[in-house]
């Protein structure tokens, strides 16, 4: 009985040991975890909070704004407030026309730090709205030679804002450097100069004609600044491209 008294004795120290050291691993790893936590909750409300100061400069290099987490979402707002797509833009207001070739709020900089974040997704898109800026006109080599029986205004602009064929106002990429190339989209546009529905002046005044204005189809890639996945897209637009004289048939 002694043996056995002894050997219990022993075992039931053993197992208060075993119990001791089990409660220590427990109390350890639940101190590891809170620090963890407390760390990471840390590391989120200081990201939130922190200044321009503190973050890379990623303008020095376009690589570390291209990859740089902290650059994309941490970096100070823009001096503007930028109008909803579908609003009327502040440059809109005192035009008549469907595009604004000035543009005060243009969101310049969040383009390009878009851009420059998602410049391989971009370039097949823009490549496939590049258009000519050459004379339309078949077998004419310079704009004085064009004969047009209604007087019209030919320009080639560059539009920073205009209105798609949805009718909503899209921000349009324009002038915006990427990696050292200027990224420009370009469209030749003429408008009758005349009021709507007056006479063809060099057509003789016994044939019933008017000036009627034509318009083309230009795609354009477009920026949309609360598109946060991939805010970049190719839509189309309505210009005008012609002043043309109609004829009426003759009874």
């Amino acid at each position: 009985m002694d043996k056995f008294s002894a050997w219990e004795e022993r075992r039931a120290e053993d197992l208060t040991n075993c119990n001791e050291i089990m409660g220590n691993l427990v109390i350890t790893m639940l101190s590891v975890l809170s620090v963890a936590v407390v760390v990471l909750a840390s590391g989120l409300c200081c990201g939130a909070v922190a200044t321009p100061d503190a973050i890379p400069d990623a303008d020095a290099d376009p690589l570390l704004a291209a990859h740089s987490p902290y650059y994309a979402y941490y970096r100070s707002s823009p001096i503007h407030t930028p109008n909803h797509t579908d609003q009327t833009p502040t440059c809109a207001h005192n035009t008549t026309k469907s595009w604004c070739l000035e543009d005060t709020d243009y969101p310049h900089t969040e383009i390009r730090h878009a851009l420059h974040q998602h410049y391989h997704g971009i370039q097949i898109l823009h490549t496939d709205t590049i258009l000519t800026t050459e004379n339309s006109v078949q077998g004419v080599e310079t704009q004085e030679e064009e004969a047009y029986l209604c007087p019209s205004e030919t320009t080639y602009v560059q539009p920073l804002r205009a209105v798609s064929t949805e009718g909503r106002w899209r921000v349009i990429v324009n002038n915006v450097e990427v990696y050292g190339e200027n990224l420009t989209q370009s469209a030749r546009i003429e408008e009758c100069l005349g009021a709507p529905g007056d006479s063809c002046p060099l057509v003789p005044p016994c044939y019933q004609t008017q000036c009627v204005q034509k318009f083309v189809y230009h795609r354009f890639l477009v920026f949309d600044p609360y598109d946060f996945i991939f805010p970049f897209a190719v839509e189309t637009f309505k210009l005008p491209s012609s002043c043309s004289c109609f004829m009426a048939p003759s009874l």
